[in-house]
């Protein structure tokens, strides 16, 4: 009989256990990883991911956190509606040069998982800053970033 009872428990917690939620069950993020590319020492930056509830219940972020000090993610204060979207504003502080990879947790009410995503780059010194913005590198970069925006901004005017 106690051999039953230790069985049924086992199987009972295993089932429990494949119930659980995951955040990719309950949100989706515009994008899991986020480049600065280069940067300039202690000039902070920032980006925001956007949340989107894609459950048919309110979701609410109950914390969010980075991997260390330097990355400070600012939670969405307010539930969020079922297929509504809420911004996830994340800086960076820039203090240490060198390349870097940081984790921004994002813990869900109801779900024991976090959900991560990154945010990646290189600060460079003030010297090194400087040679880059007038590289090449930079200056098709930029082209680049403009291209894309006249694409996605339609002039006013219906030219």
């Amino acid at each position: 009989m106690k051999k039953i009872l230790l069985i049924a428990a086992v199987f009972m917690t295993g089932i429990t256990a494949m119930a659980q939620q995951k955040p990719d069950d309950v949100i989706k993020v515009n994008t899991e990883k986020y480049n600065f590319g280069k940067i300039k020492q202690n000039v902070p930056v920032t980006t925001v991911f956007e949340i989107t509830n894609v459950s048919d219940k309110p979701v609410v972020v109950e914390n969010t956190w980075g991997s260390c000090g330097c990355t400070t993610p600012e939670k969405p204060k307010e539930p969020i509606a079922p297929g509504a979207t809420a911004k996830l504003k994340v800086n960076y502080n820039a203090a240490a040069m060198s390349n870097f990879e940081k984790d921004v947790f994002i813990k869900l009410a109801g779900v024991n998982d976090p959900k991560i995503v990154k945010i990646t780059g290189e600060v460079l010194d003030e010297n090194a800053y400087n040679t880059y913005v007038q590289s090449d590198e930079y200056k098709k970069s930029k082209a680049t970033v403009t291209t894309k925006d006249k694409k996605a901004k339609p002039s006013k005017g219906g030219k």
